[in-house]
């Protein structure tokens, strides 16, 4: 998937790759990374641990940008989506990308197919991609930064998906109510 991202930019066609994961330290994986953001993939990150490739080296990574959130909630989501030339894919997974999980573990990753599905694993994504609290976005000595916040929206992500729950568990409960009608017991209702 990573090559083919690749192969559409070599192409002058858009492309990119938008994941999130716990850990990155697989060198062939890392490897096709440098090469496809050297062939002008877009490619952005959240990874919450150990991330082994660096970002911002000329002709390499300029085209890489990584990001930790460390928040409230212990996060284990992996997630990866591909612009595919338009015909975006989503996956989800229990590995992260190192070795002993691609290696020497019994792993699954799986398409996300379900069009609300889709849409709703992106939102995550994509809201994740725009924390500016919590965020720490990685430079190119591998050291890790806070954002400026200067002209830009203040968001935590965590917040902003503990409020959306709340919110929707609300209406949830909102449109249960409005279903329950009393409907008094006849005798023709008895037979």
């Amino acid at each position: 998937m990573i090559e083919r991202e690749t192969e559409f930019a070599k192409a002058g066609k858009k492309a990119f790759i938008k994941a999130k994961m716990n850990s990155l330290c697989d060198a062939k994986i890392i490897a096709s990374l440098y090469e496809a953001s050297a062939a002008g993939v877009q490619i952005d990150l959240v990874v919450r641990g150990i991330c082994c490739l660096k970002t911002g080296i000329p002709g390499v990574s300029e085209n890489i940008h990584v990001r930790s959130i460390v928040g409230d909630f212990l996060e284990h989501s992996r997630i990866f989506y591909f612009h595919n030339n338009g015909h975006e894919e989503v996956y989800m997974g229990s590995a992260d990308w190192m070795p002993r999980n691609l290696d020497k573990r019994v792993e699954i990753l799986f398409p996300v197919e379900d069009e609300t599905l889709k849409a709703e694993v992106i939102h995550i994504l994509t809201i994740q991609l725009q924390d500016t609290l919590k965020a720490h976005i990685m430079q190119p000595d591998g050291t890790y930064r806070k954002q400026d916040l200067r002209g830009k929206k203040k968001l935590c992500a965590q917040d902003y998906f503990r409020q959306e729950a709340m919110k929707n568990a609300s209406q949830r409960k909102k449109e249960q109510n409005a279903r329950r009608t009393f409907e008094p017991m006849t005798a023709e209702s008895e037979e």
